[in-house]
């Protein structure tokens, strides 16, 4: 197989199902059920992006106090609730991060 035809077919797979959605919303209707159900997709894909991220090292499942990612995980999550400030609760799991890190090493 040629590589432009390699390289546009991936282009194309990859346009489509992102530009459907728009060009069918104006002819479509969505039901409220539907679209409050698409509400939660960024929560729940970002939701596994970090618990990954945070427990698993090298492909295993790390809970342990020697994962830092982990700790400070739990540590941003319970400020997040406290505080419900978005940029405190970053700051604060960067610099528990960083002085686990620095510490615990």
């Amino acid at each position: 197989m040629s590589d432009w035809v390699l390289i546009l077919s991936m282009a194309a797979l990859t346009f489509l199902p992102r530009y459907l959605p728009f060009v069918l919303a104006g002819k479509v209707k969505i039901s409220p059920v539907v679209s409050q159900a698409l509400s939660f997709v960024p929560i729940a894909v970002l939701t596994v992006i970090v618990v990954q991220t945070a427990f698993v090292r090298d492909g295993v499942l790390e809970v342990s106090f020697q994962n830092h990612h982990m700790l400070a995980s739990i540590v941003a999550f319970f400020t997040a609730v406290i505080s419900r400030h978005m940029f405190l609760t970053i700051m604060i799991g960067l610099l528990s991060f960083g002085l686990m890190e620095w510490l615990l090493k």
